[in-house]
């Protein structure tokens, strides 16, 4: 083995690197159905695209509530047991769906897939914080955002000569790979909740099943406000920025393509290395550094003509995508107590469902009815006032030197 890999590898515990071979494995599944869903629902239950949004919104708005309900079951019942839950649910899903041919029925499988699949979220991130020292947690969320994307280079690959001969394969191979790492999981992954006194317990489980001492967090909401602000601006590299390419520079669909294999080629190859820079830096400045980059990069979309200006603000806005993806999940492990970190996974989670699910529509109304350009003008106002946002709860949590956020 090569040295740097195995000095790599012992940096993190075992327990990491199961996880990361669950995750791959489970990923690798869910994307072989994921790029060729609206294809699989227009072609098998004859519906146009306008009912395809209707059933990932209502796996979307499943998801935001399964989030919530996961976050809290996590800090009471421990992680492993949730997140081999959603494994269970993944699995027999994909197994349903097969025998589906209603689509009033599948709207009502896709909500109830979307609300109890998603409860296992909070608890993957959770144990992660658990499991990683906080000194560790950047590159170790850096890592696995790599193995996400090496699992979106390879799954649609695969997935997409199984959809040449068979849709419902797609959905068999997504169950086996459910089922493999719901195995891996259960034998080789431990239990990571910490333990803590039943009067703490009792205390976090009372009020809202202790949300609400989430919403008394005044510096935690305020990281989570600006954490919406500038995923909304990210958004628009899913959402927009194919139309806007399109229609407004006469682009052919390839140019979106390269550039989109350029994100995703610069995140496996540079993700660790720019966490660990990362890691050095105050987590705060670490991740007004990535917003910095970030609105500059999609601000440049509404000023520049050609494709390789396009490729430049890509490099750009990527660089603050790999500094924020992973910072935005250490620093919700930071701000969170040990007895709460399902529940303040989750809420981040709510927040940045919220921001995906009214930034497109927004955006939508930008680019049908006023000047397109103005989405990325916009994208330079919101980015800018996150980057404040940043930079004040930077300054305040400094000073006051609090409990839970003390060097921040």
């Amino acid at each position: 083995m090569i040295p740097k890999i195995k000095a790599i590898r012992d940096e993190y515990p075992r327990s990491f690197w199961v996880m990361m071979l669950g995750m791959f494995i489970d990923q690798i599944g869910g994307n072989l159905i994921y790029p060729f869903f609206a294809l699989f629902v227009t072609a098998n239950f004859g519906v146009g695209l306008t009912q395809v949004g209707i059933l990932l919104g209502a796996m979307t708005a499943g998801g935001i509530a399964g989030g919530l309900i996961g976050g809290w079951l996590t800090d009471k019942i421990g992680r492993k047991i949730i997140i081999l839950f959603g494994l269970l649910v993944s699995g027999l899903f994909s197994v349903t769906i097969i025998f589906i041919h209603r689509f009033e029925l599948l709207i009502g499988v896709g909500l109830l897939v979307g609300l109890m699949g998603s409860m296992s979220g909070p608890a993957y991130n959770a144990m992660m914080a658990d499991i990683i020292p906080e000194e560790k947690r950047v590159s170790a969320f850096g890592v696995l955002r790599v193995v996400y994307n090496l699992t979106v280079a390879i799954g649609p690959l695969i997935g997409g000569y199984i959809a040449d001969y068979s849709y419902n394969w797609l959905f068999i191979g997504d169950a086996v790979t459910s089922a493999a790492t719901f195995l891996i999981v259960l034998k080789m992954l431990p239990e990571s909740k910490p333990s803590v006194s039943m009067e703490t317990t009792e205390r976090v489980h009372e009020n809202g099943g202790g949300y609400l001492r989430i919403l008394k967090d005044k510096n935690y909401i305020s990281l989570l406000v600006c954490l919406m602000l500038m995923f909304a601006v990210m958004m628009q590299m899913m959402s927009t920025l194919s139309v806007y390419m399109r229609d407004v520079h006469s682009f052919p669909n390839k140019y979106y393509g390269y550039i989109l294999s350029l994100n995703a080629s610069m995140v496996v190859l540079m993700q660790f290395w720019v966490s660990r820079k990362m890691e050095k830096q105050p987590p705060l400045i670490a991740i007004i550094i990535g917003a910095i980059f970030a609105t500059i990069g999609y601000t440049m979309f509404g000023f520049i003509e050609s494709i390789w200006m396009f490729a430049l603000a890509m490099v750009i806005l990527t660089i603050g995508e790999m500094i924020i993806d992973p910072l935005s999940q250490a620093l919700a492990a930071k701000f969170s107590p040990a007895e709460m970190r399902g529940r303040y996974m989750a809420a981040l989670h709510f927040s940045l469902s919220l921001s995906n699910l009214a930034t497109p529509y927004l955006a939508g109304l930008v680019i049908d009815n006023y000047e397109p350009r103005w989405i990325w003008y916009t994208c330079g106002i919101v980015g800018s006032i996150a980057i404040l946002g940043f930079a004040g709860l930077h300054l305040r949590t400094s000073n006051k030197k609090e409990t839970s956020t003390a060097a921040v």
